[in-house]
């Protein structure tokens, strides 16, 4: 369904059929302003992460966040593996042996060529476009760039944030756009193709064959793969706030917004699960 401006209207996560719902062997999610809410991870969101592995899914987050943050989070949180800089590795912690196993798209080699290209591009970056500001985790990343453009700085305008993509583009690169920063990174994936490779190498899963049983919750430009790719995509209500700047749009979206969203979500499908069985 799309309204009068020609943006999709995603239907209510109420719509959803309750046998989609119990089938879901996984959830997929976005980190900032997904999981969080004003940049903080409130007790209600972790505890919705922890409730759906206790009950059977699989959990894994899929973030543009950096490395540093990704190690934490796999030994850390109740999830089974991270996805971290849109793309550009997965972790897991393997806690029968107690070691955290790393797998990067690139090697080590051009990774550190690639960032030598990337401080070069973040001098011009900052130079082109007042206001911008490096990440505050830049500090923490093996693979991208983070621009910050509303975290720690005052919120740029839309023509700033699309004069830091153009400049991020024009030197080859991808840029993708999330709801605090613009990514940049030299080489082509994105958020959709380390997760297929994390659950093929790693579960076993083929996701082009499941991918029906899989959700996919985000809410912003850079989950926009993940949006066109699963079925049963979920955005949390803060979606719409993109209005007309999402290539593709989840199916569904929740009441809430941001952490809560997520926390209706899980509810769901731990209750879908329950009188399923």
């Amino acid at each position: 369904m799309k309204n009068a401006d020609q943006t999709p209207t995603p239907r209510p996560l109420a719509e959803v059929p309750a046998a989609e719902l119990a089938a879901v062997a996984g959830v997929f999610a976005d980190i900032d302003e997904t999981l969080t809410t004003e940049g903080r991870l409130t007790a209600e969101a972790y505890g919705a992460l922890e409730a759906l592995q206790g009950a059977g899914l699989q959990v894994v987050p899929v973030t543009g966040r950096p490395a540093g943050w990704c190690d934490h989070i796999a030994r850390m949180w109740p999830v089974d593996a991270v996805v971290g800089e849109n793309g550009a590795f997965y972790f897991r912690y393997d806690r029968g042996t107690r070691r955290l196993v790393k797998r990067f798209l690139v090697d080590a080699a051009e990774r550190r060529a690639n960032r030598r290209r990337l401080e070069v591009l973040e001098a011009e970056i900052l130079a082109a476009v007042p206001g911008a500001g490096l990440a505050s985790d830049q500090l923490y990343r093996e693979a991208d760039l983070a621009i910050d453009v509303c975290e720690d700085v005052a919120p740029l305008a839309p023509d700033q944030v699309a004069r830091i993509v153009a400049l991020f583009e024009a030197a080859g690169a991808t840029a993708k756009v999330s709801s605090i920063h613009v990514n940049g990174w030299f080489g082509r994936y994105d958020k959709l193709t380390m997760t297929r490779l994390l659950m093929d190498e790693v579960f076993g899963v083929d996701l082009d064959r499941t991918k029906d049983r899989y959700v996919f919750a985000g809410d912003s430009p850079n989950d926009a793969p993940l949006f066109a790719y699963f079925p049963n995509s979920v955005g949390v209500a803060n979606v719409l706030d993109f209005a007309g700047r999402l290539e593709s749009w989840p199916a569904y979206v929740t009441r809430a917004r941001a952490g809560a969203g997520f926390a209706e979500l899980a509810r769901a499908l731990i209750a879908a699960r329950a009188a399923g069985e």
